[in-house]
């Protein structure tokens, strides 16, 4: 079958590229066709528009980039239509990917299937609409989306998460001893992994930066990101402190750590699932009027997807006018070694993890995909063959 995904940003890729190796083991004449990144490149298939050109994060960087975006979303949408694929399979980015769900819907081209959910359950819940009549299934990689979406008529199919997935392929086939002690005079280490898109970097890196450099005692690794450049994080970091700045090793990285500060997403979902304590930072200018702003848009408790997934809190959240250095040092502190929040944190870490289920997530999901599309199609061949009979 001919498959095209759509994926705007490095978790995107990541969980994308496992889904289509797991999909190639089961369809032998699976062909990819792809807006996605490297890891979805070294499966095999055919990389249309790398997501560089794609990851365009708050209001000012769409406004300044509109005419490429519009250009890009022209584009895929033309490309779509004249590959004709069997299913076009949707990667979280909900901003560019509910369009093309609308377009490839209205023109009838093929069945639209979204893997990991847009997070509508914590705003903009009004897109439901959208994805009801553009979406023919959607894989939750979240246990709580299950109800919630349920609770609204539009039945999903919870996978499990491909984080466990990535972390565990990790563990077999990559992760090395830890030396950094041996590196580093002794000095054990802080993580820090301040976002994935520029503007999370430009908001969040100095103040986690300074506040880790308090503890004098440990030594500071940042894990960069695979799409942004080294000197653009020397432009936000502080003169006077000594960093390490290490690319495509950000699991080595947090299992080489003995706390980490962690910008919101993903990242603190595979913090967790490794095992590393952590303190969640997401600063946002005019910080008070963005907490008020939270309060009245936000539809959940939480940012985190660890509190999410447990439903109650049991990492720090510093969102908005709470990310402070007095915040992260003081939460910082008491989940590092001797803390008195670090085995409480750990054990709770257990909890989230059994919720989410063991590995597996990639493979159910591409099984799940496949059985549906088989059923259509022998749907479509036999009521093309009763139309032939009549």
């Amino acid at each position: 079958m001919r498959y095209y995904l759509i994926a705007g940003e490095a978790s995107g890729d990541l969980h994308a590229s496992n889904l289509m190796a797991e999909l190639k083991r089961r369809d032998d004449a699976a062909e990819f066709r792809f807006y996605g990144g490297d890891k979805m490149a070294a499966v095999g298939g055919t990389l249309v528009k790398h997501y560089r050109e794609l990851a365009y994060m708050g209001f000012i960087p769409v406004l300044m980039h509109l005419p490429q975006i519009l250009k890009n979303m022209r584009q895929c949408k033309a490309d779509i239509a004249e590959w004709k694929p069997d299913v076009v399979v949707l990667v979280d980015y909900p901003g560019f990917n509910l369009d093309i769900a609308a377009f490839v819907r209205a023109r009838g081209i093929c069945k639209v299937y979204y893997y990991i959910s847009p997070k509508i359950w914590a705003w903009k819940e009004y897109r439901i609409k959208n994805i009801r009549r553009d979406v023919d299934e959607l894989f939750s990689i979240l246990p709580f989306e299950v109800k919630w979406f349920e609770e609204r008529d539009y039945k999903v199919h919870y996978v499990g998460n491909p984080c466990v997935d990535a972390v565990e392929k990790w563990k077999r086939e990559e992760a090395q001893e830890s030396q950094q002690e041996a590196k580093r005079d002794g000095k054990r280490q802080i993580a820090i992994l301040a976002g994935s898109r520029r503007q999370e970097i430009k908001d969040n890196l100095r103040m986690m930066v300074e506040s880790a450099a308090a503890f004098k005692d440990y030594h500071i690794v940042i894990a960069g990101a695979p799409n942004i450049d080294e000197a653009y994080y020397h432009d936000y970091l502080p003169k006077d402190v000594e960093v390490e700045i290490r690319f495509g090793q950000t699991y080595q990285i947090l299992k080489d750590s003995v706390a980490a500060l962690v910008t919101s997403g993903t990242a603190t979902l595979e913090t967790a699932i490794l095992r590393v304590p952590q303190v969640v930072c997401y600063a946002m200018p005019l910080g008070k009027l963005a907490s008020w702003l939270k309060s009245k848009i936000l539809k959940v408790k939480y940012v985190s997807l660890v509190n999410l997934v447990v439903d109650r809190e049991i990492v720090q959240e510093l969102v908005a006018d709470r990310m402070t250095r007095t915040n992260i040092i003081h939460y910082l502190g008491s989940i590092l070694p001797g803390g008195e929040a670090r085995q409480q944190m750990l054990d709770d870490y257990e909890e989230m993890n059994s919720l989410l289920g063991g590995e597996g997530a990639s493979r159910r999901a591409a099984e799940e995909m496949l059985r549906l599309l088989k059923a259509d199609k022998e749907r479509m061949d036999k009521s093309l063959l009763d139309e032939e009979v009549n």
